[in-house]
C-alpha cells in the first residue's frame, strides 16, 4: 500500500533542511545547475535582506528570481512573496510563467497551486503564497504585512520611486528581504541609487552578457558592430553598465528604455474567463509611419501606432513599390478592423524611393475607396517651429523625445529601435537651430540607417492633418506635407 502524502512532514523537512541553502534547494528540489554569479546570489538572498543585481541580457535572472520564489515559498513558515515589475507583460508572460515552468518540474509541485495572479501552498491558501502585481501604482504594494516576507521587482530600473517607497515601507521585520533585478538602463531612481550612493546597504552584483554561457554571442557582435563597444546600448545590454548619456546624444538611452516597460493603456484581468483585455481610448486614432528601402542592406519599416501604443514593427527586405504598397494597405485594414475605427493614416517618408509608394497608395486608396490618409513627409522640409528646429526631420524627432521624456508612449523591447532611437546625434547651427545628425554622417560611425526610429518618429509625426469625416472625399488620396 502507497505512503500517505503528508503535507506538513514533506514541509517540515524542506524548511528545517533548506532554510538557508537556497543553491541546494535549487539543485536538489528544481533540478537546476545554477551559474556562479547565480550561486553568489542565492547565498547573499539566504543571509542579507536587501539585494540588487544588474545584468546585460539573457544571463539567466529570470530563471534566478523563480527559483527564489519557489525556494521561499518552501523554506518559510507562512511567507507572502510579492513580484512585481513595470509591465504586465513582463511580469505575467515572463516572470510568473518562468515560475510555473519550474515549479512544474519541480519536486514540490504538489505542494504549491498556481494560478495567473497568485501560487499557494495547498491548505493555506489566506497565508502562504506569492502574488504578482504590476508596478503601476504604490498601493498596490501596500498592505502585506508578515514575519517572513520578500518582494521581488524585475526590470527594477523601469519601477518609479513611490512604487519603490512603498515597497520600502513594508519591509519592517528582520525576516523580510528584497531582490532587484535589471538592465541597468537609468541613471536616478532606486535600483540606481542601490549601485551607488547606497550601495553600503545592499548586497550588489554586475553580471555581463560576455560572461553568462546562456547568451547569445552572435547577438553581442552584432550590437558591438552596429552601435560600437562603448555605446550605451552595448553598456547596458551587453555590459550590465549604467548609461552615461553622452551629452550631444538626441534622445538618452534611458528615456527609450522606460518607454519598453511602460503601460500607457494598462491591461485588466477577467478573473471569470482568465483572459487579459486592454482597453484603448475611443479617441486613439491609427497612424502608420512607413521608410520606405528597395534593394540593398537597408530595409523598409513600417511601424503603426494605435494612439500613444505602439504595438508592433514590421519590416521587409528588398521589396519593390508594389510589395511596399500593399504591406502597408494590409496593415491599415487590419488594424482598423481590429480596433474599429473607421479611418487610419499612412505617413511616407517621400524623399528617394518612398515617393513611388506614396503615388501607388494614393492610386489604390482612390481604387478602392477607402478611409485612408496618405501624407507625404519630406526630413529636409520647413519646419513648423523654424526657430528652433533647422529642417522638419529634427522637429519630427523632437516630438518623440518630448513624448518619451513625458511618460507618454510605449514602444516594443526592440533591440534595433532602442539603439536607433539612442544613437543619433544634433548639433546646433550658427542660427541657433537644432539640426539632427544626417544619416550619412552616421553611416561614417559605422552606424546603418535608422530606418526603425525614423519610421516610429513618421508614425508620431504633427502633419496638420484635419479629422473630418465630412471631408472624407477630400482627403481620400492624401494632403502634402513637408
Amino acid at each position: 500500500m502507497a505512503k500517505p502524502y503528508n503535507v506538513v512532514a514533506d514541509l517540515v523537512a524542506l524548511i528545517d533542511l533548506y532554510w538557508d541553502d537556497p543553491n541546494a534547494f535549487v539543485e536538489d528540489i528544481l533540478r537546476a545547475d545554477p551559474d556562479e554569479w547565480q550561486a553568489a546570489v542565492l547565498h547573499d538572498i539566504a543571509y542579507h535582506p536587501l539585494v540588487s543585481v544588474r545584468s546585460g541580457q539573457g544571463v539567466g535572472k529570470t530563471s534566478l528570481e523563480a527559483w527564489v520564489v519557489i525556494w521561499f515559498l518552501c523554506c518559510r513558515p507562512n511567507p507572502k512573496v510579492v513580484c512585481t515589475a513595470p509591465t504586465r507583460q513582463q511580469l505575467h508572460d515572463v516572470l510568473w510563467a518562468e515560475v510555473a515552468k519550474w515549479l512544474e518540474g519541480s519536486m514540490v509541485k504538489n505542494l504549491l497551486k498556481w494560478t495567473k495572479t497568485k501560487i499557494y501552498m495547498i491548505g493555506h491558501e489566506e497565508r502562504w503564497f506569492a502574488t504578482a502585481r504590476t508596478a503601476t501604482k504604490p498601493e498596490n504594494m501596500q498592505g502585506f504585512h508578515e514575519d517572513y516576507m520578500l518582494f521581488i521587482v524585475d526590470e527594477a530600473s523601469g519601477v518609479a520611486d513611490p512604487i519603490m517607497e512603498a515597497i520600502d515601507g513594508t519591509l519592517s521585520g528582520p525576516e523580510n528581504k528584497l531582490l532587484m533585478c535589471g538592465n541597468p538602463t537609468r541613471t536616478s531612481g532606486y535600483f540606481y541609487r542601490s549601485h551607488h550612493q547606497n550601495r553600503g546597504d545592499y548586497r550588489t552584483h554586475k553580471v555581463s552578457s560576455r560572461d553568462s554561457k546562456r547568451t547569445n554571442r552572435k547577438n553581442i557582435e552584432r550590437l558591438e558592430k552596429q552601435y560600437g563597444k562603448d555605446s550605451d546600448v552595448v553598456r547596458v545590454r551587453v555590459d550590465g553598465e549604467f548609461p552615461r548619456s553622452e551629452p550631444d546624444t538626441f534622445i538618452p538611452l534611458e528615456l527609450a528604455e522606460a518607454a519598453v516597460v511602460r503601460e500607457v493603456y494598462v491591461k485588466i484581468l477577467d478573473e471569470d474567463t482568465g483572459e487579459w483585455s486592454q482597453p484603448i481610448p475611443d479617441t486613439a486614432e491609427i497612424e502608420i509611419g512607413v521608410d520606405v528601402a528597395r534593394f540593398g542592406d537597408d530595409v523598409t519599416v513600417i511601424v503603426p501606432r494605435i494612439g500613444n501604443l505602439v504595438p508592433f514593427i514590421r519590416s521587409y527586405s528588398k521589396k519593390d513599390t508594389m510589395e511596399t504598397t500593399g504591406w502597408a494597405i494590409n496593415l491599415a485594414k487590419e488594424l482598423m478592423a481590429k480596433y474599429g475605427r473607421p479611418r487610419c493614416t499612412i505617413k511616407i517618408d517621400d524623399d528617394g524611393v518612398g515617393g513611388g509608394v506614396t503615388d501607388r497608395l494614393r492610386e489604390v486608396v482612390r481604387e478602392e475607396d477607402l478611409y485612408i490618409d496618405v501624407v507625404d513627409c519630406h526630413n529636409g522640409g520647413k519646419a513648423d517651429d523654424h526657430e528652433h528646429y533647422d529642417n522638419w526631420g529634427t522637429e519630427a524627432w523632437a516630438t518623440v523625445r518630448d513624448l518619451l521624456q513625458a511618460g507618454d508612449i510605449q514602444i516594443p523591447n526592440d533591440e534595433d529601435l532602442i539603439g536607433q532611437l539612442s544613437t543619433r546625434k544634433y548639433t546646433v547651427t550658427s542660427k541657433g537651430r537644432i539640426k539632427l545628425e544626417s544619416k550619412k554622417e552616421m553611416k561614417k560611425r559605422g552606424l546603418r540607417s535608422p530606418d526603425r526610429a525614423d519610421a516610429l518618429v513618421l508614425a508620431f509625426a504633427k502633419t496638420g492633418r484635419i479629422i473630418d469625416p465630412a471631408a472624407a472625399g477630400l482627403l481620400r488620396g492624401g494632403r502634402i506635407y513637408g
